[in-house]
């Protein structure tokens, strides 16, 4: 199937919707038995899509890990209750101490928090790398090194990545290639084409869509399948079957939502290239975005979130242009269907490997469902009072 009838069909097998449309929604903690016979079946089949015990799931969950598989491929798919979450236990799954991780240098903060706040503690180094190092990271990889994580593009400065480059490094040296692909939604970029073992999202994003969930996933290769989900069982990972309803309702227009996304960011970042107080366009689809040649040969589409660099302007002057916003509002997410905008005055900080090349503010957009005309009349009046705000020095 192409990619938008997958999208409408994905996890709509008749065990799951018993004749419905849609898998309804099944809640349970205790799975109760008639039989020992019965009891036993299950138990050791747990890990196989039957009624055991309600944080194993029920067919709610089936049904969407079933989705997320035929989406973006693997063997299975974990489910977690936050995107943290998925990359957080799906690096557990696979380290012990004494371990090595490479870590991409642009990866989403909470990550980074993670690998300096919690992995050293149990004795698992990280390295970072330059996110546009590619096939050179054989160069970092050591003896101990478990695991090779990917980001791409970077969620704040969107650098693409040479996946297929990477992984071909790490494989020859036994790693496993984890990738945030978040931005894709897992269906503009197809993981394992390209060598990834571990695809990892913010199902909270683009999946849900309405930001009303919070919600994690990790779809693995058959090698590494049971591994993840075992590991992830263990650690007491499961989540609700009212999110999961509502996630698989959003994976139904998620393909007619993305082209809509893609198309209003597209529209205002090309307006935005023309603005006098624009440095740099940091989006995959333009070529000024460092990988741009790699979201070319390996992407199908973008979506509603980028970057640009400000010319002009400081902390007083980016709250000005932030403060007076209509349509866009400041929040830590993306992915629904409503505007954000969030300033970064200080990206340097957010990196060890690599340099931050612009001594202005970046400015970090998701453009959401609405007119993309009254979104660039909102940009307008920004730009206005962050003007306005440095005349008055």
């Amino acid at each position: 199937m192409r990619k938008d009838t997958k999208i409408v069909n994905a996890g709509r097998s008749k065990k799951w919707t018993r004749g419905v449309v849609n898998p309804p929604v099944e809640r349970a903690s205790t799975v109760v038995f008639e039989s020992v016979k019965e009891m036993k079946h299950a138990t050791a089949h747990r890990g196989e899509q039957v009624l055991f015990y309600g944080r194993r799931g029920t067919s709610t969950s089936f049904a969407f890990q079933d989705a997320m598989t035929e989406l973006e491929g693997g063997a299975g798919c974990a489910l977690y209750p936050s995107g943290t979450a998925a990359i957080t236990n799906a690096i557990l799954a696979f380290v012990k101490a004494g371990d090595h991780i490479l870590m991409v240098d642009t990866a989403y903060e909470p990550t980074r928090d993670f690998c300096d706040k919690v992995l050293t503690r149990i004795g698992v180094e990280t390295t970072y790398y330059d996110p546009l190092i590619g096939k050179d990271i054989e160069q970092l990889i050591q003896e101990n090194t478990a695991i090779v994580f990917l980001e791409s593009p970077g969620s704040i400065t969107m650098e693409v990545q040479d996946v297929p480059g990477i992984a071909k490094a790490a494989h020859q040296h036994d790693c496993i290639v984890m990738l945030d692909n978040t931005w894709s939604a897992g269906v503009n970029f197809q993981p394992f084409d390209y060598g990834v073992d571990i695809s990892i999202q913010a199902a909270t994003k683009y999946i849900v869509g309405h930001s009303d969930v919070m919600l994690g996933t990790a779809t693995a290769t058959e090698k590494y399948w049971e591994t993840l989900r075992e590991n992830s069982y263990l650690m007491g990972q499961c989540t609700s079957p009212d999110d999961l309803y509502l996630a698989m309702r959003g994976i139904r227009t998620l393909g007619v939502r993305l082209k809509q996304h893609q198309e209003n960011a597209l529209k205002i970042a090309r307006w935005l290239e023309q603005r006098e107080e624009v440095d740099k366009i940091l989006h995959p689809a333009f070529s000024s975005c460092p990988g741009h040649e790699y979201f070319e040969r390996d992407f199908s589409g973008s979506n509603g979130l980028f970057s640009f660099v400000l010319n002009r302007g400081d902390q007083a002057s980016v709250n000005a242009l932030l403060d007076g916003m209509h349509h866009f509002k400041m929040g830590y997410s993306w992915g629904g269907f409503e505007s954000l905008i969030l300033a970064n005055t200080n990206v340097g900080r957010l990196r060890t490997a690599t340099g931050w090349p612009y001594q202005h503010p970046l400015i970090r957009l998701h453009i959401g469902l609405e007119d993309a005309d009254d979104l660039i009349e909102d940009l307008t009046q920004g730009f206005e009072r962050l003007n306005h705000s440095l005349a008055q020095r």
